[in-house]
């Protein structure tokens, strides 16, 4: 659905890119969380390098599926919704067009226009596309913030699986005795450069996404390394 007009006036926003950018960092964080929490509580139960590869290695194979059909599913169900949204909204305008223009005004007069001036605008939008109005303002729906199952899909997916090469690739060169160290600095040091570039990326400020995301990295690790050495086996 496109607008009936554009602005004169461009300003430079982020917006367009809330959808992909939600699913490849949420991709990429969980894949090096989630294999380097992997990875350090296999170590830490004592296993050889081949053990920790291998668990690794699936975790990346298994998470990157997980991840990529997740948000296929779950951005596909809330496509769902919104069509079923516009559909309904495409019926009542066609059963009672004079109450969808009311209920339009009094979207407008809510917002802090004058009775007259909203009917106004009511009017002369529904004349122009009444149902791109009624879909932007009263669902609140636009082709920026429309849900699209197969780029959140692909873009998790493989961002799952480049994040989590980096701490695959930190216990495969390190020495046996310091695997753990070099997943946990490789995956600090990612995640911090991760929460960096997803606030670059979004304009938003940089310090509190890379905090946030170390502290949760560092937790996750540090629970499952717990857990390793507590039991003894592969977690």
């Amino acid at each position: 659905m496109t607008l009936p007009y554009q602005s004169a006036h461009e300003e430079l926003h982020y917006l367009d890119r809330a959808g992909w950018l939600r699913a490849a960092v949420l991709g990429a964080n969980d894949g090096i969380v989630s294999v380097s929490s992997l990875i350090v509580g296999v170590a830490a139960a004592g296993p050889d390098r081949a053990a920790i590869l291998i668990a690794g290695a699936a975790g990346l194979a298994a998470g990157a599926m997980s991840m990529a059909a997740g948000e296929y599913v779950s951005v596909s169900s809330q496509s769902d919704v919104e069509r079923a949204d516009i559909a309904r909204e495409r019926q009542a305008l066609i059963d009672t067009p004079e109450a969808e223009e009311r209920e339009l005004a009094s979207i407008y007069e809510s917002r802090g226009l004058s009775p007259q001036t909203a009917a106004l605008v009511a009017r002369e939008l529904t004349a122009r596309d009444a149902l791109a109005a009624h879909v932007r303002d009263e669902l609140g729906l636009s082709e920026v913030h429309a849900a699209n199952p197969l780029q959140a899909a692909f873009a998790s997916g493989l961002t799952f699986t480049v994040a989590a090469a980096v701490p695959m690739a930190a216990a495969a060169l390190a020495p046996a005795a310091q695997i753990i160290p070099a997943v946990v600095v490789s995956t600090l040091v990612s995640l911090a450069g991760l929460g960096a570039l997803g606030a670059h990326a979004g304009g938003a400020p940089k310090l509190r996404a890379t905090a946030r995301v170390l502290f949760w990295g560092a937790a996750a690790m540090a629970i499952t390394a717990g857990v390793g050495r507590m039991f003894g086996v592969a977690v």
